[in-house]
């Protein structure tokens, strides 16, 4: 689930570079930074009051309401990302997330954009991903109607000019630039160039040098006409607004937007990313104080084997729980200063990671204990029923939570939609409480134990020679 990234960010952050600049190491970087949200003080909203509705032209309309106060948010979410992109095309949605906000038939430049939605109080944002790209206004509730408009024109109705584009593509360079300067860049980048390795580009969202570089205003109208079409995008909207009234103005403002003859991903599939063969390792030198391992699997993809994505997501929140066996026999013993499992939720082949700091002296016992711990994960004794049971209903009250902010909880319905439909999204409690022991167990001898993975290292030249960490020792031989 996408909960995963903020644990390994987390844990990212303790690895601090050894030059004075500070690190700011992201697993899959969004595009910019997110407005702060406004808080929900009312109850949680069950998931069956999720509404939703496809217009006769294929668009999706999402609905979740919530009048505690007068702010709505509006988000488009597009089935687009690296996910979409073979190597010459890899970086252009997340080049194109960048020209969404530009001239469009309505508005003649990036100013005039920014100051029309100043004098409205909209706060707006962008993300792209590997499997979604996202943008979403957040407004005051009489502001809603205005805010769709300016929707419908940037999605229907962009200029691309020129200048504009240039700037941007260089803005994009500057993130390509900013990420290479970080060492958590280049683990996050090896480790996916190594489990996906067939089709690399496919799991990176931030995008190519090379290819943004060389990108023209043609290539932003070719993923314009494939992608940016009804029958391919979702429109998710959150907070004070009516159900009914959103589905009338959405009808209204885009449901004379042309349908695409062709489902683009009937027309351009998506690859098959092909199994690892054998387990594999490398010791990445970066200038850091501590040391950074990670181990990663091809997991589940959703469409294929939706009950071990619900497994995946069961058991790496028990093993987060500071009083699970997996923390205290790793954390509380000092061999690691912090670990975290998690599995990424994907229709295209999610990664399962665990992901722990420690230090050089430590490096080969701690490597040694974490492998033994995988080892034991499908022991009937290495979690307990209570433990078992107290993670479902913590996944429950985490999700309920997060919907006190709904600005962000758009995002979350966005990213769902993309990469597992509503339905998955509405089922995804009760699969969770649904899940057993004999789930988990086919969840892990199926991904996990005695799989090929990939293991690796981020590591100083000077720790490394105090470590001397071996390719054998990251992969558990």
């Amino acid at each position: 689930m996408k909960r995963l990234f903020l644990i390994l960010a987390l844990i990212f952050s303790l690895v601090a570079p050894l030059t004075a600049r500070p690190a700011s190491i992201q697993t899959n970087p969004p595009a910019r930074m997110t407005a702060a949200a406004p808080v929900r003080t009312s109850a949680p909203t069950p998931a069956s009051d999720i509404a939703s509705k496809v217009l006769a032209n294929g668009l999706e309309i999402i609905v979740l309401e919530d009048h505690s106060v007068p702010v709505v948010t509006i988000e488009l979410a597009v089935r687009n990302g690296s996910f979409t992109e073979p190597p010459e095309l890899n970086g252009l949605s997340h080049l194109y997330e960048h020209m969404f906000f530009k001239a469009n038939r309505a508005i003649a430049n990036q100013e005039d954009y920014l100051q029309k939605i100043g004098q409205l109080g909209i706060a707006y944002n962008g993300e792209t991903r590997e499997e979604v790209v996202e943008y979403y206004f957040t407004t005051t509730s009489p502001n809603l109607h205005a805010a769709m408009n300016f929707m419908r024109d940037a999605v229907r109705y962009p200029l691309f000019k020129e200048d504009e584009f240039e700037r941007e593509r260089q803005v994009v360079i500057g993130e390509i630039d900013r990420n290479e300067s970080e060492p958590g860049y280049y683990l996050n980048k090896e480790m996916n160039d190594r489990l996906f390795s067939k089709y690399t580009s496919r799991k990176q969202p931030l995008g190519n040098r090379q290819t943004v570089s060389t990108a023209t205003t043609a290539m932003m109208k070719l993923i314009q006409g494939r992608y940016y079409v009804p029958n391919n995008s979702a429109l998710v909207i959150t907070g004070d607004v009516q159900t009914a009234d959103v589905y009338k103005m959405a009808q209204d403002l885009f449901g004379d937007w042309p349908r695409r003859e062709k489902d683009p991903f009937a027309e351009f599939p998506l690859v098959d990313h092909p199994p690892l063969q054998k387990s594999e390792a490398n010791v990445i030198k970066q200038p850091v104080t501590n040391v950074l391992i990670e181990i990663g699997w091809q997991g589940p993809s959703i469409g294929k084997d939706d009950a071990a994505t619900y497994a995946a997501d069961t058991f790496s929140f028990i093993m987060q729980q500071p009083d699970s066996r997996f923390q205290r026999n790793l954390v509380d013993t000092g061999l690691v200063n912090g670990v975290a499992i998690g599995y990424y939720t994907q229709r295209n082949v999610g990664p399962i990671n665990v992901v722990f700091q420690t230090t050089p002296e430590k490096a080969k016992a701690a490597l040694k204990a974490v492998y033994s711990e995988i080892s034991h994960f499908n022991d009937k004794d290495y979690y307990t029923d209570d433990q078992l049971e107290s993670a479902k209903g913590l996944l429950e009250a985490d999700d309920l939570y997060s919907r006190e902010k709904f600005d962000e909880y758009a995002k979350t319905l966005g990213f769902w939609w993309s990469s597992t439909g509503v339905d998955y999204f509405r089922g995804y409690l009760g699969n969770l409480r649904r899940t057993s022991r004999g789930d988990i167990s086919r969840y892990l001898t199926t991904y996990i134990q005695g799989k090929p993975h990939v293991g690796l290292a981020l590591i100083s030249e000077q720790s490394q020679q105090q470590a001397k960490i071996t390719p054998e020792d990251l992969i558990g031989q």
